[in-house]
């Protein structure tokens, strides 16, 4: 019932300017803001001073790289440090078709911000990915909630996703694992 703001920025400016919309928001509700501590060291998650002193908080922010809109056939809607690992990913394979969209904020959902940017990809299938099982993190409430916003826009195509399987843990207790598994969720995502 919109009583309550979820975010997950993914630049330093992003979450600057999340806090500061929140300090002059009347009524104030609360505000949870997802930061994974791998971020704060991560080189490619860095702002430049001019993204500080101009803009606003964008709860959907588009690609950094532009590419040819008719020859995009993916948009990858992924949120956190998940999106830097995409953005590596796709320089390394050369992918000049897929375009990633970072959802900075979770709840409320953005519909009409997301359909904006969809719109300019109309041969484009819609793909979440998260680093978390199936069963955990936003798949399960945008799974829910994205189509129908997304349809109050004129957009009806199905959204797919890219995750790790269902799982009782959030984590699988071992690095070769974890590393396994993500090289497939990477190639999950690319792969056509």
């Amino acid at each position: 019932e919109d009583n309550m703001t979820v975010a997950y920025p993914s630049t330093p400016a992003s979450h600057f300017h999340l806090l500061r919309r929140q300090a002059y928001a009347r009524p104030r509700r609360p505000l949870i803001v997802f930061t994974p501590k791998s971020m704060l060291r991560l080189k490619a998650a860095s702002s430049m001073p001019t993204d500080f002193t101009t803009g606003s908080f964008e709860p959907v922010l588009g690609d950094r790289v532009t590419l040819e809109a008719n020859a995009v056939d993916r948009v990858l809607l992924a949120s956190g440090k998940v999106v830097y690992e995409l953005e590596v990913e796709r320089e390394k394979r050369g992918d000049q078709r897929t375009v990633i969209l970072r959802l900075e904020q979770l709840y409320p959902l953005a519909g009409d911000a997301i359909a904006r940017h969809l719109a300019h990809y109309p041969n484009a299938e819609l793909v979440h990915v998260q680093d978390e099982p199936k069963n955990q993190g936003a798949y399960p409430f945008l799974a829910l909630n994205l189509p129908e916003l997304l349809a109050a826009h004129g957009y009806t195509k199905p959204l797919r996703s890219v995750s790790r399987p269902a799982s009782a843990s959030p984590a699988s207790g071992s690095s070769k694992k974890h590393a396994a598994e993500q090289a497939t969720l990477l190639a999950a995502a690319f792969d056509r």
